[in-house]
Protein backbone atom coordinates (compact mmCIF):
# COMPACT_ATOMS: atom_id res chain seq x y z
CA UNK A 1 0.00 0.00 0.00
CA UNK A 2 1.36 3.48 -0.88
CA UNK A 3 2.09 5.38 2.28
CA UNK A 4 -0.63 7.58 4.16
CA UNK A 5 -0.14 10.75 6.27
CA UNK A 6 -2.44 13.43 7.96
CA UNK A 7 -0.87 16.06 10.55
CA UNK A 8 -3.12 15.56 13.44
CA UNK A 9 -1.71 19.14 15.25
CA UNK A 10 -0.18 17.41 18.24
CA UNK A 11 2.65 20.06 18.06
CA UNK A 12 5.11 16.89 18.87
CA UNK A 13 7.22 18.31 15.92
CA UNK A 14 6.90 21.66 16.87
CA UNK A 15 10.06 21.94 19.60
CA UNK A 16 14.15 22.19 19.65
CA UNK A 17 16.06 23.44 16.27
CA UNK A 18 14.08 23.78 13.18
CA UNK A 19 16.04 24.28 9.77
CA UNK A 20 15.04 27.08 7.44
CA UNK A 21 15.63 28.54 4.23
CA UNK A 22 17.48 31.90 4.09
CA UNK A 23 14.85 33.46 3.29
CA UNK A 24 12.16 32.27 6.20
CA UNK A 25 15.28 33.09 8.28
CA UNK A 26 15.27 36.99 7.33
CA UNK A 27 11.63 36.93 6.96
CA UNK A 28 11.44 35.87 10.71
CA UNK A 29 14.69 37.21 12.47
CA UNK A 30 11.86 38.52 14.86
CA UNK A 31 10.42 35.38 15.94
CA UNK A 32 13.16 32.50 16.01
CA UNK A 33 16.77 33.17 17.47
CA UNK A 34 18.77 32.04 14.43
CA UNK A 35 22.04 30.18 14.03
CA UNK A 36 24.09 28.52 11.42
CA UNK A 37 24.33 24.79 11.58
CA UNK A 38 26.89 23.02 9.57
CA UNK A 39 26.19 18.87 8.42
CA UNK A 40 29.29 17.06 7.22
CA UNK A 41 28.03 14.20 5.01
CA UNK A 42 30.83 11.61 3.94
CA UNK A 43 31.87 11.11 0.48
CA UNK A 44 29.97 7.62 -0.55
CA UNK A 45 26.91 8.40 1.62
CA UNK A 46 23.55 8.58 -0.02
CA UNK A 47 23.05 12.43 0.33
CA UNK A 48 26.56 13.60 -0.58
CA UNK A 49 25.69 14.43 -4.23
CA UNK A 50 23.40 16.73 -2.81
CA UNK A 51 24.22 18.12 0.06
CA UNK A 52 26.71 19.06 -1.88
CA UNK A 53 24.36 20.99 -4.30
CA UNK A 54 22.75 22.66 -1.89
CA UNK A 55 25.95 23.42 0.43
CA UNK A 56 29.55 22.99 -0.55
CA UNK A 57 32.25 20.72 -0.33
CA UNK A 58 35.03 20.81 1.89
CA UNK A 59 38.56 19.41 1.67
CA UNK A 60 39.61 17.98 5.32
CA UNK A 61 43.43 18.16 6.83
CA UNK A 62 43.07 14.57 6.28
CA UNK A 63 42.72 14.83 2.38
CA UNK A 64 39.49 13.82 2.61
CA UNK A 65 36.60 15.54 1.28
CA UNK A 66 33.09 16.08 2.90
CA UNK A 67 29.83 17.69 1.71
CA UNK A 68 28.73 20.27 4.24
CA UNK A 69 25.19 21.55 4.49
CA UNK A 70 24.95 25.39 5.93
CA UNK A 71 21.51 25.73 7.28
CA UNK A 72 20.15 28.92 8.59
CA UNK A 73 18.42 27.02 11.92
CA UNK A 74 16.19 28.74 14.31
CA UNK A 75 17.82 27.42 17.23
CA UNK A 76 15.89 26.00 20.11
CA UNK A 77 16.80 23.44 23.13
CA UNK A 78 15.16 20.48 22.13
CA UNK A 79 12.72 20.85 25.04
CA UNK A 80 11.44 24.13 23.50
CA UNK A 81 8.52 24.67 21.54
CA UNK A 82 8.59 26.72 18.92
CA UNK A 83 7.45 30.45 19.80
CA UNK A 84 4.62 30.38 17.85
CA UNK A 85 3.27 26.82 18.91
CA UNK A 86 -0.26 28.51 21.06
CA UNK A 87 -1.92 26.56 24.13
CA UNK A 88 -4.14 24.59 21.63
CA UNK A 89 -1.32 23.29 19.72
CA UNK A 90 -1.84 25.20 16.91
CA UNK A 91 0.15 27.22 14.67
CA UNK A 92 -0.19 30.91 15.41
CA UNK A 93 1.57 32.21 12.10
CA UNK A 94 -0.07 29.34 9.92
CA UNK A 95 -0.57 31.05 7.18
CA UNK A 96 2.98 32.83 7.15
CA UNK A 97 4.94 29.73 7.97
CA UNK A 98 8.40 28.99 7.36
CA UNK A 99 8.98 26.42 3.86
CA UNK A 100 10.49 23.46 6.84
CA UNK A 101 7.09 23.78 8.12
CA UNK A 102 4.75 23.23 5.58
CA UNK A 103 6.91 20.57 3.54
CA UNK A 104 6.64 18.20 6.41
CA UNK A 105 7.11 15.68 6.78
CA UNK A 106 9.08 15.63 3.35
CA UNK A 107 12.43 16.67 3.42
CA UNK A 108 13.61 18.65 0.54
CA UNK A 109 17.46 17.67 1.76
CA UNK A 110 17.00 14.30 0.83
CA UNK A 111 16.46 13.03 -2.77
CA UNK A 112 12.96 12.43 -3.92
CA UNK A 113 12.76 8.45 -4.04
CA UNK A 114 14.37 8.30 -0.51
CA UNK A 115 11.95 9.97 1.45
CA UNK A 116 9.41 6.78 2.58
CA UNK A 117 11.35 5.92 5.45
CA UNK A 118 9.86 9.94 6.73
CA UNK A 119 6.44 8.39 6.89
CA UNK A 120 6.66 6.48 9.95
CA UNK A 121 5.87 8.93 13.07
CA UNK A 122 8.99 9.25 15.88
CA UNK A 123 8.35 7.53 18.97
CA UNK A 124 5.35 9.96 21.12
CA UNK A 125 3.99 11.63 17.28
CA UNK A 126 0.94 11.86 16.81
CA UNK A 127 0.48 12.05 12.89
CA UNK A 128 -1.80 9.82 11.34
CA UNK A 129 -0.90 7.22 9.11
CA UNK A 130 -3.69 5.21 8.87
CA UNK A 131 -6.38 4.32 5.90
CA UNK A 132 -8.10 7.41 6.78
CA UNK A 133 -5.25 9.47 5.89
CA UNK A 134 -4.84 10.76 2.48
CA UNK A 135 -1.81 8.72 0.23
CA UNK A 136 1.06 10.96 -0.05
CA UNK A 137 3.86 8.91 -1.64
CA UNK A 138 3.33 6.55 -4.57
CA UNK A 139 6.30 4.90 -6.39
CA UNK A 140 9.10 6.75 -5.15
CA UNK A 141 7.57 10.17 -5.81
CA UNK A 142 5.38 12.75 -3.86
CA UNK A 143 2.20 13.11 -4.56
CA UNK A 144 1.70 16.43 -3.98
CA UNK A 145 5.30 18.22 -4.39
CA UNK A 146 4.30 21.89 -4.57
CA UNK A 147 5.83 22.65 -1.13
CA UNK A 148 8.47 20.14 -1.41
CA UNK A 149 9.74 21.81 -4.81
CA UNK A 150 9.51 24.99 -4.12
CA UNK A 151 11.95 24.57 -0.63
CA UNK A 152 14.12 22.81 -2.69
CA UNK A 153 14.16 25.16 -4.69
CA UNK A 154 15.06 27.80 -2.50
CA UNK A 155 17.67 26.05 -1.09
CA UNK A 156 19.73 25.83 -4.16
CA UNK A 157 18.97 29.67 -5.00
CA UNK A 158 21.05 30.19 -1.57
CA UNK A 159 23.82 28.29 -2.14
CA UNK A 160 26.53 30.24 -3.38
CA UNK A 161 25.62 32.64 -0.75
CA UNK A 162 26.24 29.75 1.84
CA UNK A 163 29.21 29.29 -0.26
CA UNK A 164 30.84 32.65 0.03
CA UNK A 165 29.96 32.32 3.94
CA UNK A 166 31.84 28.64 4.27
CA UNK A 167 35.04 30.20 2.31
CA UNK A 168 35.19 32.93 4.84
CA UNK A 169 34.21 31.22 8.08
CA UNK A 170 37.12 28.38 6.72
CA UNK A 171 39.62 31.38 6.20
CA UNK A 172 39.30 33.29 9.45
CA UNK A 173 38.01 30.62 11.67
CA UNK A 174 40.34 27.68 11.28
CA UNK A 175 38.71 26.06 14.01
CA UNK A 176 35.63 24.74 12.30
CA UNK A 177 37.74 22.52 9.62
CA UNK A 178 38.96 20.82 12.32
CA UNK A 179 35.73 20.26 14.23
CA UNK A 180 34.42 18.96 10.72
CA UNK A 181 36.96 16.81 10.55
CA UNK A 182 36.16 14.90 14.06
CA UNK A 183 32.40 14.82 12.71
CA UNK A 184 33.18 13.54 9.76
CA UNK A 185 35.28 10.75 11.57
CA UNK A 186 32.36 10.06 13.94
CA UNK A 187 29.91 6.54 12.84
CA UNK A 188 26.90 8.93 13.28
CA UNK A 189 28.45 12.26 12.58
CA UNK A 190 27.06 15.46 14.14
CA UNK A 191 26.59 19.20 14.02
CA UNK A 192 28.76 22.58 14.45
CA UNK A 193 26.77 25.45 15.57
CA UNK A 194 27.60 29.32 14.14
CA UNK A 195 26.70 32.62 15.22
CA UNK A 196 24.93 34.43 12.66
CA UNK A 197 27.11 37.47 13.60
CA UNK A 198 29.64 35.57 11.34
CA UNK A 199 27.60 34.85 8.58
CA UNK A 200 26.35 38.66 8.36
CA UNK A 201 29.85 39.88 8.55
CA UNK A 202 30.76 37.30 5.73
CA UNK A 203 27.71 38.60 3.31
CA UNK A 204 28.16 42.48 4.39
CA UNK A 205 24.21 42.30 3.90
CA UNK A 206 22.63 45.75 4.00
CA UNK A 207 20.16 44.89 6.83
CA UNK A 208 22.15 43.14 8.95
CA UNK A 209 21.66 46.08 11.55
CA UNK A 210 18.37 45.68 11.10
CA UNK A 211 18.39 42.21 11.43
CA UNK A 212 20.73 42.38 15.09
CA UNK A 213 18.23 44.57 16.04
CA UNK A 214 15.51 41.93 15.53
CA UNK A 215 17.63 39.55 16.99
CA UNK A 216 18.99 41.16 20.34
CA UNK A 217 16.03 40.36 22.45
CA UNK A 218 15.10 37.27 21.72
CA UNK A 219 18.76 36.51 22.59
CA UNK A 220 18.49 38.15 26.11
CA UNK A 221 15.38 36.65 26.70
CA UNK A 222 16.49 33.20 26.19
CA UNK A 223 20.27 33.99 28.04
CA UNK A 224 18.06 34.70 31.10
CA UNK A 225 15.80 31.73 30.37
CA UNK A 226 18.29 29.41 30.14
CA UNK A 227 20.61 31.03 32.70
CA UNK A 228 19.91 28.49 35.75
CA UNK A 229 19.50 25.61 34.18
CA UNK A 230 22.90 23.20 34.05
CA UNK A 231 21.40 20.72 31.70
CA UNK A 232 21.36 24.06 28.59
CA UNK A 233 24.37 25.71 30.05
CA UNK A 234 25.59 25.85 25.86
CA UNK A 235 22.57 27.35 25.07
CA UNK A 236 22.83 30.03 27.85
CA UNK A 237 26.26 30.45 26.90
CA UNK A 238 25.66 30.61 23.23
CA UNK A 239 22.26 32.94 23.87
CA UNK A 240 24.24 35.23 25.78
CA UNK A 241 27.49 35.79 23.88
CA UNK A 242 25.26 36.04 20.50
CA UNK A 243 23.39 38.69 22.70
CA UNK A 244 26.34 41.23 22.90
CA UNK A 245 27.49 40.45 19.02
CA UNK A 246 24.04 41.38 18.18
CA UNK A 247 24.02 44.90 20.51
CA UNK A 248 27.46 45.21 19.39
CA UNK A 249 26.85 45.52 15.59
CA UNK A 250 23.18 47.76 16.32
CA UNK A 251 25.80 50.21 18.27
CA UNK A 252 28.40 50.46 15.14
CA UNK A 253 25.79 50.93 12.62
CA UNK A 254 24.39 53.69 14.74
CA UNK A 255 27.97 55.04 15.25
CA UNK A 256 28.76 55.22 11.48
CA UNK A 257 24.82 56.10 10.42
CA UNK A 258 25.45 59.69 8.80
CA UNK A 259 23.13 62.32 10.48
CA UNK A 260 19.98 63.10 8.98
CA UNK A 261 19.51 66.02 5.94
CA UNK A 262 17.47 67.80 8.15
CA UNK A 263 20.22 67.88 10.71
CA UNK A 264 22.89 69.00 8.48
CA UNK A 265 24.06 72.54 8.42
CA UNK A 266 23.19 73.91 5.04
Amino acid sequence: MAPRFSCTACGKCCHGWLPLTLKDAIAHAGRFPLALVWTPVRSGAKSFDLTGRLGTTVRLPNRKTVAVLIAPTAYLPPSYPCPELGPDRLCGIHADKPSRCRTMPFYPYREEKDQADLLVPRKGWECDTSAAAPEVYRDHAIVDPGDFTRERADLIEQAPVMRVYAAYVLKYMPWVLDSLATLAAKPTGGNLVTNLSSFLTATRRPDAAALAASQSPLLHALAERTRDDPALAEYHRNYSGWAKEMDSLVKRHAATKPPDAAATPA
